[in-house]
């Protein structure tokens, strides 16, 4: 066994060495498959880490998935990474291309807390100042104009655009102070005849672009699973019709779903190597990866896992043998792809069906902490489990698809509302839990 685990290290660390080798070429492509391959063992060398996921990320920037390459950055920065003023800095860029510009001034001033050097300070403040500009801030991106010239008096771009900006201030109208009457006498001018002068030619205003035009590019998957049917834990009497109805509704909401019902191990990590590969192939930062789960659900030592519908957990090893890993499988691989965003809905907070002799006793699901760009729902908080219903979906999975029916609700809203109606009909019994990191909008429904 341990010469196994040597081996497995050793292949582990020629990707690494691959994958930096392949970078410095500048092959950005094969870095990534070569550096994710290597993030998947568990044997690997951590302390590795910290290196790998900085190249990662400067693959995914420089393959303009700056999505991917936030979540890669922070994670080099969780991890100690030295070149921390660097890392904001790109940060910085990827969120503004994001149109993530709130997002985008944090990470500019953060690297400016770092950086010492003049000439980059002059153009990190040249690119603040335009981030400023574009969320129509003149004043402070003005101000940062002004610094970055005293930082770098030679930089043609902010001598360029300090011109530019002075000379529209120049041009720009001014406004004629009105003068108070007073009782001195007035003489009326002369009336002249009035000429008739031809009406202006009505300009008609081009309409706001609606949100439809605005996410007419995207790219919709989803993975909608339920399982029902267990063969040797109790079965549940919602999930098959809760998945059933969600892949209906993502339907009319421009997912292109696959479903699967009453899965086995091998058939979910089949759906999901399917989904996961239109994700990887979809369009950079314009692709929404959703998956949604409806079945028994376990914890084990802080990983959460779907159990499929021959799971006959004796043991618990048995569980992570048997059961598919949701931070490490599903989560992991989601957030290695194109997609902009990932959507993870957990209908699977019901009790632990495995004979408590045998299994951990942790209840509920453990939450998912850290993912990056991805907005995680579950049915009730982590830690608590939820009923599976009385009519024909889970309290949860019914209100959500209710709340996921109203236009123009971003998504943050859209699990609001779900919470607010949960825990009202629940009695406050079932209080509902998302957690969010995602960067720009999401909404179900646009009209």
């Amino acid at each position: 066994m341990a010469l196994l685990a040597a081996v497995e290290t050793t292949a582990q660390f020629k990707l690494y060495e691959q994958g930096i080798d392949a970078y410095q070429k500048k092959d950005y492509e094969s870095t990534i498959n070569l550096l994710n391959s290597y993030l998947d063992s568990h044997l690997r060398d951590k302390a590795l880490d910290v290196d790998v996921h900085y190249y990662l990320a400067l693959s995914y920037y420089k393959t303009n998935s700056h999505t991917s390459a936030v979540r890669e950055f922070d994670e080099a920065l969780q991890l100690g990474h030295k070149n921390a003023g660097n890392i904001h800095w790109f940060m910085a860029q990827s969120y503004v291309d994001l149109h993530a510009l709130d997002d985008g001034l944090k990470e500019y001033s953060s690297a400016l807390e770092t950086i010492t050097d003049p000439a980059s300070r002059a153009k990190l403040l040249y690119e603040r100042a335009l981030a400023h500009d574009k969320k129509g801030e003149r004043q402070p991106a003005i101000k940062d104009m002004r610094q970055a010239s005293a930082e770098d008096s030679r930089n043609p771009e902010v001598k360029n655009k300090l011109r530019e900006w002075d000379a529209t201030a120049a041009s720009a109208p001014v406004e004629v102070a009105k003068v108070t009457p007073t009782d001195t006498k007035v003489v009326m001018p002369k009336k002249e005849p009035v000429k008739t002068v031809a009406a202006p030619p009505i300009v008609t205003k081009s309409a706001d672009p609606t949100l439809a035009d605005m996410f007419k590019n995207e790219k919709r998957y989803a993975l909608v699973i339920g399982n029902s049917k267990y063969k040797n834990i109790s079965p549940l009497r919602n999930a098959e019709n809760d998945a059933n109805d969600m892949a209906d509704e993502l339907k009319k909401s421009n997912f292109e779903v696959t479903k699967l019902i009453n899965g086995t191990y091998y058939q979910m990590r089949d759906a999901f190597k399917e989904f996961h590969e239109k994700l990887a192939s979809g369009p950079k930062d314009q692709t929404v990866g959703l998956f949604y789960y409806a079945g028994h659900g376990i914890q084990n030592e802080g990983e959460n896992y779907l159990v499929p519908v021959e799971a006959n957990v004796q043991y618990e090893d048995d569980i992570p043998r048997t059961c598919m890993p949701v931070q490490r499988i599903i989560m992991a691989n989601m957030e290695r792809s194109n997609s902009r965003m990932n959507i993870l809905i957990l209908d699977a907070c019901r009790n632990n069906p495995f004979p408590s002799g045998y299994r951990s006793t942790e209840a509920g699901l453990a939450e998912i902490k850290r993912a990056k760009g991805s907005f995680i729902a579950y049915a009730t908080a982590p830690g608590y489990v939820a009923s599976d219903g009385e009519g024909r979906n889970g309290l949860y999975t019914q209100e959500l698809l209710s709340a996921m029916r109203r236009p123009g609700q971003t998504i943050e809203q859209v699990f609001k509302e779900v919470r607010r109606n949960v825990l009202k009909i629940s009695g406050e019994k079932q209080y509902t839990w998302d957690s969010s990191n995602i960067i720009g909008d999401f909404y179900f429904k646009f009209e």
